[in-house]
């Protein structure tokens, strides 16, 4: 994968942030109870819960990388290569369509996830309420497998990256995206929500990332 992968997949998660906010914003809610009160406490805690989160994107992006690599070799290089583009540009396209409200497909990948989530969760309840820096922590890279179609989308791109490590780096950098979202979720919540259930920034999100998806597979005839 090459470095601008690396960087596309940021961006993606940057413009996704409009999902991430309003699909965890309960979350990052949740973790808030039982917190200290001082601001300085809550940042280390709030860090900690997004690496997890991160971490867990980051090996899911390597299991991944790593299978679409183990199974590409069934086929003859370019073809495996051109299968695997175009499969993570239409996955990339129906993501666009989703966040922009256009069409839900993804929200039916979302509830086949669920089947996952249902035993990971109560792993997570557990935890609840965060205190310290480890628990965060911990909570955090058991919310990084919440189903969600934003970061099945990038996945299912991490499966045509080439192998397990570059796999991993772009969830990675997929991951760093979202940060600045959820890192504000936490601490505006509420003006945050106000401002991303405004359907113009959704479309807008939403345009963008199709475009992504078409140039994707724009790429594969180049």
């Amino acid at each position: 994968m090459t470095d601008l992968g690396a960087a596309s997949a940021f961006v993606v998660g940057l413009l996704g942030g409009v999902h991430c906010v309003g699909m965890c914003g309960g979350i990052v809610g949740a973790l808030s109870l039982g917190m200290p009160g001082q601001q300085a406490t809550r940042w280390p805690i709030q860090l900690a819960y997004n690496a997890g989160r991160i971490a867990s994107y980051t090996l899911a992006g390597a299991i991944a990388g790593g299978l679409g690599f183990f199974f590409s070799g069934m086929l003859q290089v370019q073809q495996a290569q051109q299968l695997l583009l175009g499969f993570a540009g239409v996955f990339m396209i129906l993501l666009g369509l989703y966040l922009g409200g256009w069409w839900n497909l993804l929200s039916r990948v979302e509830q086949a996830g669920g089947l996952l989530w249902r035993r990971i969760e109560p792993l997570g309840r557990g935890l609840l309420p965060v205190r310290d820096v480890r628990h965060a922590l911990a909570l955090g890279a058991v919310w990084g497998w919440l189903p969600c179609g934003l970061v099945y989308s990038v996945l299912v791109w991490a499966v045509s990256s080439g192998g397990a490590s570059s796999g991993a780096l772009l969830m990675l950098a997929f991951g760093l995206g979202t940060l600045p979202n959820l890192l504000l979720m936490g601490a505006a919540a509420s003006q945050l929500q106000r401002f991303v259930r405004k359907p113009w920034v959704r479309q807008l999100a939403g345009g963008a990332i199709v475009l992504f998806g078409v140039f994707q597979l724009a790429s594969i005839s180049w």
